[in-house]
């Protein structure tokens, strides 16, 4: 399970670190199919509509690249091939290219549309870092000058003077209308990103700083494992002597309690060794192979043999049996959940078992009062608790990093009338005893 786990935790983050460049390529790539439209149309109406004399061949042709050009990133997203921010940068740089070309075969810089190059940059300063975006500045200032010295201007009437009748005017105006919507709309797309980039990354440091509390708890239990050790042996052996004294012998109440602190310091000596034993472990290595039947039946004898609950009402809708590994860690989560319910209704505490296509849904239930409201708003967080005591409120901290850890999700809600429930969603492939 530990490899399992590994695998998980690993694709995560570099799902996290490659879906930033996936989200901006795609939307420059949908900004392209724009552009190609938009030349397309620019082409047919200055040729057709205004009488403008273009070399529509050479002009289709470059146009047609770019189509191969977008084309082929638009396969490549769609067979999900990791984007590298050097793709930005050419893909930014193709474009500069293919608008140079399109300018010098229909005016140059005296064409209107030239100023296509301030979309270009601004879009290379919003996407990458400042020595990309300045290299772009500087590629689309010697395309310019390129443009005025070696292109034939546009064959129009010098009609300023007629104002928003002027054609001049007209292909200026369209330019501004262009590069200001396409600004609008990219800008916050690309905004839109980044907060979501933040907000995933600010949700990693918070999973960080859990997964550290969580390490500095393990280190101080193993410490108090081996400290307990020596004063459970000593109250084992007192217990052992009480119960072979005259006075308490015979008296049946006292003999009775005895051996129920006898049962439980034998179970607190179960636990510091179970401690001890997976201290030195990392997680999953010791488990064995089990199924999902075994294990929760397991489970439940052993949480019924050593916790006081009248009623426990488990019902297994698993369906057919699935192999998976028998791990100490979700079966001390679930445990913990049992706990919580049994501590709010000591009367009844619900389980249910069941399977949704690949996951494994655990159910746990009870009659209690139910999440408190404030409570309720910062589950999964550690020290959240209504029951006063120090330290309390660590189980379902510990559930929520355990379950997430392995891939799964956690829902809590109040039910009806009273109680609550939790439920546990764990994908069954992240259950499975891997072998090297």
């Amino acid at each position: 399970m530990l490899r399992a786990i590994t695998r998980l935790r690993s694709y995560n983050t570099k799902q996290h670190s490659d879906d930033t460049l996936s989200k901006q390529m795609r939307q420059l790539v949908q900004l392209r199919w724009m552009a190609v439209l938009g030349q397309l149309l620019t082409i047919l109406v200055a040729h057709y509509s205004f009488g403008v004399s273009l070399p529509l061949g050479q002009m289709f042709g470059v146009l047609a690249g770019l189509v191969v050009f977008n084309g082929l990133y638009e396969i490549s997203l769609r067979v999900g091939r990791p984007i590298h921010t050097a793709e930005l940068f050419v893909g930014l740089l193709v474009d500069i290219t293919t608008l140079t070309f399109q300018l010098y075969l229909s005016g140059g810089a005296t064409n209107p549309f030239v100023f296509l190059y301030v979309l270009q940059v601004g879009l290379a300063a919003v996407l990458m870092a400042a020595p990309l975006a300045w290299a772009l500045l500087g590629v689309a200032t010697l395309c310019f000058l390129w443009l005025a010295e070696k292109a034939k201007p546009l064959d129009l009437p010098l009609d300023y003077h007629l104002g928003f009748e002027s054609f001049y005017v007209q292909g200026m105006f369209i330019c501004l209308l262009l590069n200001a919507a396409l600004l609008v709309i990219f800008v916050n797309r690309i905004t839109q990103t980044h907060r979501e980039r933040d907000a995933r990354l600010a949700e990693l440091r918070q999973r960080a700083a859990e997964e550290e509390h969580i390490l500095r708890m393990g280190l101080l239990a193993s410490g108090a494992a081996h400290e307990l050790g020596t004063p459970l042996a000593t109250i084992a052996v007192l217990l052992g002597d009480w119960r072979h004294m005259p006075e308490l012998k015979d008296n049946p109440d006292l003999n009775q309690d005895i051996e129920e602190m006898q049962a439980q310091v034998r179970r607190c000596k179960s636990i510091v060794s179970g401690i001890l034993m997976s201290a030195g472990e990392t997680r999953g290595e010791a488990s064995g192979e089990t199924t999902v039947n075994e294990f929760f039946d397991e489970l439940i004898a052993e949480w019924l043999d050593t916790r006081k609950s009248q009623e426990l009402h488990f019902e297994n809708r698993f369906g057919e049996d699935v192999d998976i590994a028998s791990d100490s860690v979700l079966k001390q989560t679930i445990c913990n959940l049992l706990d919580n319910a049994l501590e709010a209704s000591p009367l009844w505490v619900g389980m249910e078992v069941s399977r949704d296509a690949d996951d494994l849904i655990i159910r746990v239930f009870d009659r209690g009062p139910g999440f408190d409201g404030e409570v309720f708003k910062h589950l999964g967080q550690p020290y959240q608790s209504t029951k006063g005591r120090p330290g309390s409120g660590l189980g379902l901290f510990l559930v929520f990093n355990v379950v997430r850890t392995l891939g799964g999700e956690v829902q809590t809600k109040n039910l009806p009338g009273e109680g609550a429930e939790v439920i546990l969603r764990l994908p069954l492939e992240s259950l499975v005893l891997k072998e090297d």
